[in-house]
């Protein structure tokens, strides 16, 4: 289980200032979290949070309960400077990430993309990249760059990269906000069947309440506004749906 209490961040450009808020929040492995908002809420701030990709500021609380009930105290990762094989090696094993455009490595052919997560995690397993390609429909492009794929099937390759190592939670920053309506439910389907199928927890963001509608039992959702003339705050609210 994932913990957070009073996690917060703030960005700050000149006269500027944007600060980001998460009161308390409880995910566990298999379940669905989506998260939405206007642009420019911070959405994609909170994921790179929840990932450690982005350091949370004092006293934020955040912490991993594993399964053998073992806590780590992944704030505290952060504020003593541990950023080298510790903090590398729980977001290794507890994350994986989806970007909004893949963000393949172009000089990789897919199978290479989708074994790179096992890889910088120490989790090397050829059959489990072989069963990925195999169920994500990409066997036939296994050896082709990226340069080569369609959007649709960029992304299905970053899914599989992101289960690969077989992560706790998969993290999705609105995997499909560049595809058609047919291709975006086909992404989205296959995602959160593949994370269902590896009890995979599965944070995604998106403008589309549409389509995240009925994914899971509450969102979070944030919502922005401005103190003063340069100050804002964007703070998350719990939705039951």
């Amino acid at each position: 289980m994932l913990g957070i209490d009073q996690l917060a961040t703030t960005l700050s450009k000149g006269e500027r200032s944007f600060t980001l808020r998460v009161a308390a929040l409880e995910l566990v492995s298999g379940e669905v979290l989506c998260v939405t908002g206007a642009s420019g809420t911070g959405k994609t701030l909170f994921l790179e949070l929840l990932s450690l990709l982005r350091a949370p500021e004092p006293p934020a609380g955040y912490h991993w309960t594993a399964p053998d009930r073992r806590r780590t105290d992944l704030a505290r990762l952060w504020r003593f400077g541990a950023r080298g094989t510790g903090l590398a090696r729980m977001r290794g094993a507890l994350f994986g990430f989806v970007p909004q455009a893949g963000a393949l490595v172009p000089f990789l052919s897919v199978r290479a993309n989708v074994a790179l997560t096992q890889r910088i995690s120490g989790r090397r397993d050829p059959a489990r990249v072989a069963a990925l390609l195999d169920r994500l429909g990409l066997n036939a492009l296994a050896d082709l760059p990226p340069s080569a794929l369609s959007i649709g099937q960029r992304q299905r390759v970053s899914i599989a990269r992101a289960l690969a190592h077989r992560p706790a939670f998969v993290i999705a920053d609105e995997p499909t906000a560049a595809l058609d309506p047919a291709a975006a439910d086909a992404v989205m389907r296959l995602l959160l069947d593949t994370a269902r199928e590896d009890g995979a927890g599965v944070v995604l963001s998106s403008h589309d309440l549409a389509r995240i509608e009925g994914l899971g039992p509450r969102r979070l959702e944030f919502v922005a506004r401005e103190l003063r003339p340069g100050l804002v705050r964007s703070e998350a609210r719990e939705v039951r749906c």
